[in-house]
């Protein structure tokens, strides 16, 4: 049996500002949380001759939009890698206050939660 397609949600916020550690309020009043941060490290060249690999760290970021009710804070998820604002950009990429970009991964919707997924792209895309 194949998986079904999420239903239609709209597009996604042209804002998310930040409330508090891993919650963002966008442009309609709506809180979104980021419920799953995935961190992958950059990875060093070994040996004494070889140089430094210049891989950036990798981050993706799972928000959920929640019903209008400030959650309790995140309790065990680091958000620090996190900007203060993101906009809306061209392309399905959303900006951050430290000027980078993150690409929209996913929107869709699992049973009544809107869900978005943002990539953080490596400095210097655009």
């Amino acid at each position: 049996m194949e998986a079904e397609a999420s239903p239609p949600v709209g597009s996604p916020p042209c804002f998310l500002w930040f409330q508090r550690p891993g919650v963002y309020k966008d442009e309609k009043g709506r809180i979104w949380v980021a419920v799953a941060l995935q961190i992958n490290p950059s990875h060093r060249a070994q040996g004494s001759e070889a140089p430094e690999s210049t891989h950036e760290v990798s981050i993706t970021v799972h928000l959920w939009q929640l019903p209008n009710q400030m959650p309790r804070p995140p309790s065990c998820l680091f958000v620090s890698g996190l900007p203060m604002k993101w906009e809306l950009y061209p392309g399905r990429r959303y900006q951050g206050t430290d000027s980078r970009l993150w690409e929209i991964v996913d929107h869709g919707q699992v049973i009544s939660t809107e869900n978005l997924v943002l990539r953080r792209l490596p400095s210097g895309s655009h």
